[in-house]
């Protein structure tokens, strides 16, 4: 195909983000499971990219995990999501960032909805204003935050400190990266790059230095799925989800992996414990694992912010084989400290893996 011809399809996998005055909400998960990562994407938004970006802390949770897991209706669900878009009208906003990926689906899927059934956004209105005496605009710009981030991901690059390179080869760092199901799988005119060829994370590795691994089972699922994980029972195929795809990126020995959803990448980090306690089997280097990053955590790393700041000793997975690959400046004393310098105690070490 002629490079022209390529170009033209191109655009229909792109999409429209906003480039300012962000209306930001945060996930109910992810400061539990990587404490930085929504500390981080604000400071880079704020501090480094110098845009507007508001949160209300009177926001909650979507219900994301309740609607996927059939405990809350669908109406309580569109509900809650007009109260968030009712807070965001009141502060004068447009543009709604989900921190979540589950979050940014389901706000599109409740939009989508409303579009092709009006009569369905007119009584989530009326039930909105039953419970709680407001009114909304819908948003204007749609996108989740990795959009964001991908959209100035040259901008970091100008400012970043450090690159996805190894400094004593001079090659870049080998990543795999792993798009959240949500992002695209659902909607895929709303992701970067749609379903086919998700372009989110990858457009940030390479502006950043490093190299996308493509390995068979690339597109394959981490294994989250609510219902795999949430019912017990089922945790076997959580598990052996995230094995397939760890069993197929292995011979390409990839440094690190790269995501953009709350479950991703506590599962990528937290199984690689668990297939070792099982089978005695590890993944990286050594008896290692392969560290598990968010992309707010490596944008702060290559920005310069403090690894411990950005909460990777919460990582199960030790994440200082990448930090001294690129030969970014770290106190391991500091490592398990509080940020008013408390000593918060020593993690049980893992039987297998390496840490």
């Amino acid at each position: 195909m002629i490079k022209e011809g390529k170009k033209l399809i191109w655009q229909d996998y792109q999409k429209e983000i906003a480039g300012d005055h962000f209306f930001y909400v945060r996930s109910c998960i992810r400061q539990t499971f990587f404490p930085g990562s929504e500390w981080a994407f604000i400071k880079i938004l704020k501090e480094f990219l110098h845009k507007d970006l508001y949160e209300n802390p009177a926001h909650t949770t979507c219900t994301g995990i309740g609607y996927h897991t059939d405990v809350v209706p669908f109406d309580t669900t569109m509900t809650v999501a007009a109260r968030q878009f009712a807070l965001m009208t009141e502060a004068g906003y447009e543009n709604l960032i989900p921190s979540c990926i589950t979050s940014f689906g389901l706000y599109t899927e409740i939009l989508e909805t409303w579009r092709e059934f009006p009569e369905v956004e007119a009584r989530v209105r009326e039930f909105l204003w039953k419970a709680t005496r407001r009114e909304f605009k819908k948003p204007k710009n749609l996108a989740h935050a990795s959009d964001v981030i991908f959209k100035f991901r040259n901008q970091i690059a100008a400012q970043a400190k450090y690159r996805l390179v190894n400094k004593l080869t001079g090659e870049p760092l080998r990543v795999v990266e792993h798009i959240g199901c949500h992002y695209a799988k659902m909607f895929p005119s709303k992701g970067v790059g749609g379903a086919e060829y998700p372009y989110v994370l990858t457009g940030m590795v390479e502006s950043w230095g490093g190299q996308v691994i493509d390995y068979p089972e690339r597109r394959h699922c981490c294994g989250f799925g609510f219902r795999q994980y949430l019912v017990q029972a089922n945790r076997g195929f959580s598990i052996a989800c995230s094995k397939k795809k760890f069993d197929s990126m292995e011979p390409y020995k990839p440094d690190m992996i790269i995501t953009n959803c709350p479950g991703c990448p506590m599962f990528l980090d937290r199984w690689q414990y668990v297939i070792g306690e099982m089978e005695g089997k590890t993944y990286g280097p050594d008896g290692h694992g392969i560290p598990v990053f968010t992309y707010e955590e490596v944008a702060g790393l290559l920005l310069g912010l403090d690894p411990w700041r950005l909460g990777l000793q919460v990582h199960q997975v030790s994440c200082e084989s990448v930090l001294d690959k690129i030969g970014i400046e770290y106190d391991p004393d500091e490592k398990y400290k509080s940020l008013d310098g408390k000593d918060l105690g020593r993690p049980e070490v893992p039987s297998v893996l390496k840490v």
